[in-house]
């Protein structure tokens, strides 16, 4: 029966046979850059015990990481436009895979400025499949399902955020914690096993994470992947891309868009990255390995909101959605700021489900009636990201400062703040550019 179907039956599928190949590698490609996210959360925790290193010190975790970001994206988009796709996604792979095998060394000798080397290199071939993985996965197939089919990949991001925590805390976190005093009490020699050991802890997690993601890499250099009718006028759109890419900026839309992405990347970061100290911190008793199990649950919640949330803005204007998801992660932060115990740890951890429409719906309303710009406006959208590198290390700075890493929750909450007066102020701001 199936040869007697029509020639046009199943036109509206969202991933059509001959692209199947290639949808399935590029969207393995989200859960990855979230899986390598996601464990920087664990690497926070890991590095205070490992390198004797600060709550602030470690927050440049986040530093090294979303610079590498911030460094990479106009680079990455050149080089879509002028190679295509597929090239920029081996070589983020590449480096994503060289920043991996970077951690066996620098846990050899024990440097966190190695670390954060690692980092950076890691982030800046996330930044490239990032920059490619999105809009690839929207043009490649009909136009009518390219939101369907956006979002199936995106899910998977979510699926590698839960994964991060879960791996850090069984593989990367020893179970062995020990107090400032007992740490004081140590003889120099006990207490440079103890870190050594800890420090060895990452080594093979990353070895294999290098060796999975170089094994991706000689997969899709291997893969064919279809010539999409966008890449033919890369090169053409290239020459000007420089020329036009500071023009774009005059629609202020746009730039409300980046300010607000620059503030909520920067309360997610922060409000992920200081979870498990937070935790630690308001529930000593809690075992670490259990916190970041928790963290683990609350990104689940991240995914399940990102999921119920296209549901609901099928009724409901994104950006009445987005005022009130960010209402609520202000009264949230406040109240794991103000609270104690579990109340406080409950607080801070239901924030991932009303964070999960504000990435995507501010990216959206930010290039919404862009046009042919639409790329360029995106490439700012990726490098506001750099919230995330300079708000966790203020953050760390004021929680030592307050003595107390849940007073520094207001600084989240003023972040969330700035995307509800983003979505209150939309309106207008469009009015007035619709009108001109």
């Amino acid at each position: 029966m199936l040869n007697h179907a029509p020639p046009d039956e199943g036109r509206d599928r969202i991933v059509e046979h001959k692209y199947r190949r290639p949808f399935i590698l590029v969207t393995s490609l989200f859960f990855a850059w979230a899986f390598a996210a996601s464990l920087n959360d664990v690497l926070i925790r890991q590095f205070q015990k490992a390198l004797s290193v600060s709550r602030a010190e470690s927050s440049f975790i986040q530093l090294a990481f979303y610079v590498g970001y911030f460094c990479a994206a106009i680079p990455a988009g050149l080089l879509i436009r002028r190679a295509g796709y597929k090239p920029a996604i081996i070589l983020g792979l590449s480096l994503y895979a060289a920043g991996a095998f970077l951690f066996y060394p620098a846990a050899s000798v024990q440097r966190f400025g190695w670390f954060l080397a690692a980092l950076y290199i890691i982030a800046f071939g996330l930044a490239f499949l990032e920059t490619a993985a999105n809009p690839y996965v929207s043009i490649l197939g009909k136009p009518r399902t390219a939101s369907a089919r956006l979002n199936l990949a995106q899910s998977f991001y979510g699926l590698g955020a839960i994964f991060g925590p879960i791996i850090g805390g069984m593989f990367i976190f020893s179970g062995i914690e020990h107090s400032a005093a007992e740490l004081g009490a140590m003889k120099p020699a006990q207490l440079s096993a103890y870190h050594a050991s800890e420090s060895a802890a990452v080594q093979l997690p990353y070895l294999i994470i290098g060796l999975g993601i170089t094994l991706l890499a000689v997969v899709v250099a291997y893969t064919p992947f279809p010539k999409l009718a966008m890449e033919d006028t890369s090169t053409a759109r290239g020459e000007s891309t420089l020329r036009s890419m500071l023009g774009v900026l005059e629609v202020r839309t746009l730039r409300w868009a980046v300010v607000a992405q620059f503030f909520y990347v920067g309360a997610q970061v922060t409000v992920w990255s200081f979870f498990i100290d937070f935790s630690k911190a308001l529930l000593p008793a809690l075992p670490e390995r259990w916190t970041a199990f928790m963290l683990s649950g609350s990104l689940a919640l991240l995914m399940l909101g990102r999921f119920s949330g296209a549901f609901i803005q099928a009724k409901v204007r994104p950006d009445r959605m987005l005022a009130c998801y960010g209402a609520v992660n202000v009264s949230l932060c406040l109240l794991a700021a103000a609270g104690t115990g579990w109340l406080a740890v409950a607080s801070l951890w239901m924030t991932s489900f009303f964070m999960s429409i504000m990435f995507p719906t501010i990216f959206a309303l930010g290039v919404r009636g862009l046009g042919e710009r639409t790329e360029l406006g995106a490439s700012f959208l990726i490098m506001s990201i750099i919230g995330g590198a300079i708000i966790p290390p203020l953050t760390g700075v004021l929680s030592e400062r307050m003595g107390g890493i849940h007073l520094a929750m207001v600084i989240p909450a003023a972040c969330f703040l700035v995307c509800t007066l983003f979505a209150l102020i939309l309106p207008r701001i469009a009015s007035r550019e619709n009108h001109v």
